[in-house]
């Protein structure tokens, strides 16, 4: 059986060290246990990976992202933004081992290989202290979160099927 190249990613991001920031990662994870996806679609902790990130981003035709995000909200709230309104910019670092996902986005727009759709799904979280265990706040909303994953996806006319209770 022939394997389809990935067109399509959907990363979640995050560290799941420091208590909210960690939600995407969970989100996307979840999300994989509850629904199946077409072999084109490539799933993707990617954690705080920064660079490594590219390969996932670029070229593909359509990258879904799951994040915690600073909406200035309050905590809880979920906000997406889309292609040109997700700022792309390089910031002074103290080495490129703390490049974030901002600046990942602009060196993929700068090597011309944008994807054709680009989207994060965001969440205000509430704290981004040390610890496992998301706030139940943020807690509380990842089935939210999972349900936007699948809304954004059908927009995008890809299927996705829940999977199976295991028994």
């Amino acid at each position: 059986m022939h394997l389809k190249e990935p067109t399509i990613s959907i990363i979640g991001l995050g560290n799941i060290l420091m208590t909210d920031e960690g939600v995407g990662v969970h989100a996307v994870n979840e999300f994989e246990r509850r629904y199946t996806v077409p072999e084109h679609v490539e799933i993707v902790d990617g954690g705080a990976a920064g660079l490594d990130l590219i390969p996932f981003i670029e070229g593909r035709e359509k990258v879904l992202m799951v994040d915690a995000v600073n909406f200035d909200q309050d905590p809880g709230y979920i906000g997406e933004l889309e292609n040109d309104a997700i700022p792309a910019r390089i910031t002074q670092k103290a080495s490129m081992h703390h490049l974030g996902l901002m600046d990942v986005l602009c060196i993929v727009r700068m090597s011309g290989n944008i994807p054709k759709e680009l989207c994060i799904i965001g969440i205000q979280p509430k704290s981004l202290e040390l610890g496992l265990d998301m706030t139940p706040e943020i807690w509380d909303k990842k089935d939210i979160l999972i349900e936007r994953i699948v809304s954004k996806l059908k927009e995008w006319n890809i299927p996705c099927a829940l999977r199976s209770p295991q028994k």
